[in-house]
């Protein structure tokens, strides 16, 4: 196993709390919110829980990566190009919006699907790139377990194991799942703004077992910039899985307008004409509709 010479401390810590989110789907965001607008290079990070008829009907993207990973249930994903399918629980989509996309995300099961919502930036010389879809089911997701430790390779590297992810920005994504008393040391590139979020369970992070307090799921924990990586425990008697981020920070400028993400409000701006004029990459949004939408009959 790896070894962490310099554990990396939690340098903040966020409760994300439930928030309405599209058209009647419930979100707890952790990134993108109030207190915390932007951690180079993550713009967003949603956990989301949507039922039918709820759902993220036909909305536009420009200048970053739409990771979408299912953890329960199921999205139909439509875009205004032609592709669609389903992403079904463990399976992860990986969008490169580039110059634009216009889709739609909705329920493609009974009850209700959840599942987690990354938005990774672009850099300058990538914003307006062709849109490129990586989609990979949850049995072809690269996979590792040792002494009581499990993860699921995303993005990146972990146990010896690599992800099949070309990522634009260089990221690393990883699903850990410990069982009771196991511990994980997983390097991170120094030069990595990392975090963690926990998704079940409560667990220990950052450089000593005996006077950090566990911390339970739905935290978001911001990894300081110094150190080599993550150390954590599991010293409950129930399982604990979380997700370990990390991205190079592009260190660029950042201009913001809900789905569109640039550099400059000019560039905005730009983009908010191309979108109403049907140019410059959102010409095939003229005439597309979603099924979902036109089922819903607006």
């Amino acid at each position: 196993m790896s070894v962490v010479t310099e554990p990396r401390s939690i340098a903040r810590k966020f409760l994300a709390r439930p928030q309405q989110e599209g058209l009647g789907a419930v979100v707890r965001r952790s990134i993108g919110r109030f207190e915390l607008r932007y951690f180079d290079p993550f713009i967003v990070l949603d956990e989301f829980s949507v039922s039918a008829p709820a759902g993220f009907p036909d909305h536009p993207h420009r200048g970053f990566e739409t990771v979408t990973y299912m953890l329960q249930g199921a999205l139909t994903h439509e875009d205004f190009d032609g592709n669609k399918g389903t992403v079904e629980a463990g399976d992860l989509q990986w969008i490169t919006t580039g110059r634009g996309v216009v889709h739609s995300e909705m329920p493609a099961a009974e009850g209700t699907q959840k599942g987690l919502q990354l938005w990774i930036n672009l850099s300058s010389q990538h914003k307006m790139v062709q849109p490129r879809y990586q989609e990979i089911s949850s049995e072809n997701i690269e996979e590792a377990t040792r002494d009581g430790i499990k993860v699921r390779v995303i993005a990146g590297e972990a146990l010896g194991v690599k992800s099949t992810i070309h990522t634009k920005t260089p990221t690393m994504y990883l699903d850990f799942t410990l069982k009771p008393g196991s511990q994980i040391q997983q390097p991170i590139p120094k030069s990595y703004n990392s975090f963690v979020y926990i998704l079940e369970g409560e667990g220990i992070f950052g450089q000593d077992s005996r006077t950090n307090s566990p911390i339970s799921s739905h935290n978001l924990l911001l990894l300081s910039g110094f150190g080599d990586g993550l150390v954590a425990w599991n010293k409950g008697t129930k399982i604990l899985r979380f997700i370990l981020v990390g991205g190079e920070p592009l260190g660029e400028p950042i201009a913001q307008l809900g789905p569109f993400v640039m550099n400059t409000q000019e560039e905005i701006d730009q983009t908010i004409e191309d979108f109403e004029n049907f140019s410059n990459g959102f010409e095939k949004a003229r005439h597309w509709r979603s099924q979902a939408r036109v089922e819903l009959g607006y």
